[in-house]
């Protein structure tokens, strides 16, 4: 595994969103596209719960899942400003292609914990959910019930397990795999080691892009333009606060 960087400071989170708005604007906001391809896929979740509302808490979770997938091209025009490079949207979104192998077995096991949980999630609303919910609108008040009080900590918890999982094991997994000729299992190993040696500091992190994304997911998905880009620039400083250079 990499070396890891494990006395960073608990609000470094806050310096990477720094570095991460300081990029978007050395980049001038070409990173937006990939912001659009959340907000469409923002839009796709409402049109999934119009037909099959069941499925869309388990898609939202799994929206969150391959989002460093997504932000690959975002890694990229980071490490362009960073190298002193010439910023190439097209270039961004060939980024994967150098270490393609790795980058594509990372994606499988992603996409595989995605129809996992999105399963789970369907089945866990089939067990213990007591009522429909009609309207979007309403969805979360009535998820909260009391009624539903037992399919609400048993959904949190299991919730809350792959969500960890995940988030273990792509916190440096995927501009790690941009940035250095490595397998996917050593990124995968050294994402956790960087979480097991910085726990607090990934917990805050992991806090501020369920904020920064799930807020705007939620009330006003356009605004996916700006926060996606963000979160994806900024997650290239953390990569570098966490590991150290190879």
């Amino acid at each position: 595994m990499a070396a890891i960087q494990s006395d960073l400071p608990l609000l470094s989170p806050m310096t990477w969103l720094i570095k991460g708005s300081e990029d978007m604007r050395k980049t001038h906001f070409v990173g937006a596209f990939y912001g659009l391809v959340f907000v469409v896929l923002g839009y796709a979740l409402a049109l999934v719960y119009a037909h099959y509302w069941k499925a869309t808490m388990g898609l939202t979770a799994s929206f969150f899942l391959l989002g460093p997938i997504v932000c690959t091209g975002l890694y990229e025009l980071s490490r362009q400003v960073q190298k002193g490079e010439e910023v190439s949207l097209p270039k961004s979104m060939k980024a994967w292609l150098p270490n393609w192998k790795m980058m594509g077995l990372f994606a499988i096991l992603l996409t595989f914990l995605m129809i996992v949980w999105a399963r789970v999630s369907i089945v866990l609303f089939a067990l213990f959910a007591d009522q429909e919910y009609p309207h979007l609108q309403s969805l979360i008040s009535q998820i909260v019930d009391f009624k539903n009080i037992e399919f609400l900590l048993v959904w949190t918890c299991v919730g809350a397990i792959f969500a960890s999982l995940v988030f273990a094991i792509s916190v440096v997994s995927v501009p790690m795999l941009l940035d250095r000729s490595t397998d996917t299992l050593e990124a995968i190993f050294t994402s956790a080691n960087a979480l097991w040696n910085n726990a607090l500091v990934c917990l805050l992190w992991a806090s501020l892009i369920v904020c920064f994304i799930g807020l705007a997911l939620v009330f006003f998905k356009p605004l996916l333009v700006i926060t996606a880009p963000l979160i994806g620039h900024a997650t290239w400083h953390a990569y570098h606060a966490l590991v150290l250079p190879d």
